[in-house]
């Protein structure tokens, strides 16, 4: 029997195929510098098919969910980053962490738990709401704070490929990559499925909606429960790997993933659905808002909405069924704008901040400049999207500009948003303007205060979350970290304590490197925490640099005065070298006069 032959019969890729797939897939992540030449793919002697491919366990155990977060908790969570919305926040807070808990409740009771009932039903869940409201922001954010891996697709996409199958597969796929290549972590995973009312049947029978409605149906199995194989023929990558483990085991890698715990959330802006649900609400004799402006109009309809509305918009019965939970959200006016760009988490207002400081400038917002921001973005009718928008159009002249001057500290003021080129002029005319660096330190001071005050409002939150709390001075640090670095103040909370940590191992290392102690004061530790929060350096290295002579002179006082421990003060740190022979001519002058 010839090789070609065996092949077919073990169902095996053809060599050169192989061989052609894998190459492509180099040439295009090396370039034409290496090329796989005389692929051998072929069932060894015994080979038998492997299950789980021996895969080795997680080390971190994921196949059992330790999630024990209350829907409180989330909500909370959310409200910190998200304006408005509450009534889909909460649903979201609520079904999500019900979800977990309750595949946590699973695999504590084990098979009894399942056999009480003839299946379970998944929170599935899909978002109704106008573009630009926080529909994907609000999954990644209860992705990030759950820990969970989360994966992104559009349903557009699945049309337009002329086929339907792969696709939402991919989206399986794609998780497990997300959780890097850990399967079982990938198993409570969250796939998000965007513009969903893109793929609702209009009713016709031909042309697009057939495939409108294949996708639908390509939905079901994974948003319920299915296998889905991890390897697949257009996938050189997964090809690779099978054959490398085969190399290796003589065994053929099966890998596949089971949706059953994989949360699916869809969402879409769903035009001309509050229409449906009107129509289906007068037939009811049912009066509905109709003093309302058209946009809370609406909302007020689109939380009516039921699963008869979403398959009269072109929806299959099947697919509405394997989503139970529904929320609405709300458009938004000119306030909730303000209220995003004032939230101290806007991206918006960070990212401004950021670009700037790259080159050296400090940049603040006055209160009538996010005003103003907001209402030219509402005017654009595109939600939150337009702030951005808006946002660069208002000052890529002074991104372009102010780098090539002297200009370090530049404040947005409503006159800048209304005149952004007039004002530009100015400052280019005359940098250094004093009314200009009035305003900015006072916007500046009220920033820091706000955020001090902030943090001290989350004391118990940020002393749960780090094991520990700062006291006032500490706080103004981290104040002065996050605002200096255009940093969050979680994240600056988060570096003060590293740091502290830090600079205690270097008094560890000093002890058992030289035989005694040093200890720096309460004062000294914060001006090194200072220091190095707001350098680029790590602690230890700058403890080192500073303190690199200390033993030599720390032993001269040690062998004098017989001390075993020197506690180190604030003036150590500013001048080191200075209090060293200090100390040093302290200890002979009192050794000469005793």
């Amino acid at each position: 029997m010839s090789k070609e032959r065996e092949t077919k019969g073990t169902n095996l890729p053809d060599p050169k195929e192989i061989e052609k797939e894998i190459n492509e897939f180099l040439a295009n992540k090396y370039g034409n510098r290496i090329r796989v030449m005389g692929t051998q793919i072929g069932p060894w002697p015994g080979a038998e098919e492997s299950g789980t491919g021996e895969m080795p366990p997680s080390e971190s155990d994921s196949s059992r969910v330790r999630f024990e977060m209350k829907p409180e908790e989330l909500h909370e969570y959310l409200d910190r980053f998200v304006i408005r919305q509450d009534a889909a926040k909460e649903t979201l807070a609520t079904k999500i962490c019900t979800h977990f808990n309750r595949i946590r409740y699973f695999q504590q009771k084990g098979d009894a738990a399942d056999n009480e009932g003839i299946g379970r039903i998944k929170n599935n869940i899909i978002l109704i709401g106008p573009t630009g409201v926080g529909k994907t922001y609000l999954i990644k954010l209860i992705a990030r704070k759950l820990g969970v891996p989360f994966v992104k697709g559009d349903a557009t996409k699945f049309s337009e490929t002329g086929y339907v199958g792969g696709d939402v597969e991919d989206l399986v796929r794609d998780l497990v990559q997300e959780a890097d290549g850990d399967i079982e972590k990938a198993r409570y995973g969250i796939i998000y499925v965007d513009e969903i009312d893109k793929i609702a049947s209009s009713g016709n029978i031909i042309g697009l909606d057939v495939s409108r409605t294949g996708v639908q149906r390509n939905l079901l199995k994974p948003m319920e429960e299915t296998e889905v194989d991890l390897k697949v023929a257009h996938d050189p990558v997964s090809l690779m790997e099978a054959a490398a483990h085969f190399q290796k085991t003589g065994k053929r890698l099966k890998r596949t993933i089971n949706t059953r715990d994989i949360l699916f959330i869809v969402s879409g802006a769903f035009n001309e659905l509050d229409k449906i649900i009107s129509k289906r609400l007068s037939k009811k004799g049912l009066g509905f808002g109709a003093e309302l402006k058209d946009d809370q109009r609406q909302s007020e309809l689109l939380r009516e909405v039921k699963a008869e509305d979403l398959m009269a918009y072109g929806f299959e019965s099947e697919f509405v069924g394997r989503i139970p939970v529904t929320a609405v959200l709300e458009d938004l006016d000119e306030d909730d704008l303000y209220q995003i760009l004032k939230n101290r988490y806007s991206s918006v207002v960070t990212a401004k901040k950021q670009d700037f400081k790259s080159y050296g400038i400090d940049v603040r917002f006055t209160d009538d400049a996010l005003r103003a921001v907001a209402r030219k973005a509402r005017q654009e009718k595109t939600g939150a999207r337009a702030l951005i928008s808006v946002m660069e159009r208002v000052l890529v002249g002074f991104e372009r500009m102010l780098p090539s001057t002297d200009v370090t500290r530049f404040t947005v003021t409503e006159e800048v948003v209304g005149n952004p080129r007039g004002v530009l002029k100015e400052i280019l005319e005359d940098e250094n303007h004093p009314l200009r660096c009035e305003i900015f330190d006072e916007v500046d001071a009220r920033e820091r205060e706000e955020l001090l005050t902030e943090l001290k409002d989350r004391h118990e939150e940020f002393a749960t979350s780090f094991g520990r709390s700062l006291d006032h001075e500490a706080l103004e640090l981290v104040v002065e970290a996050a605002t200096a670095q255009g940093i969050m103040p979680e994240t600056a909370y988060k570096r003060y304590i590293k740091v502290e940590d830090e600079i205690h191992s270097f008094e560890r290392e000093f002890e058992i490197q030289y035989g005694f102690k040093i200890r720096f004061s309460p004062e000294a530790l914060k001006e090194l925490i200072r220091l190095v929060i707001n350098g680029s350096e790590e602690a230890l290295i700058v403890c080192r640099k500073i303190f690199q002579n200390y033993h030599h002179g720390l032993k001269l006082v040690m062998e004098r005065t017989g001390a075993l421990e020197f506690s180190i003060p604030k003036e150590a740190i500013q001048n080191p070298e200075l209090y060293l022979n200090e100390m040093i001519q302290k200890t002979y002058r009192q050794q000469e006069s005793s």
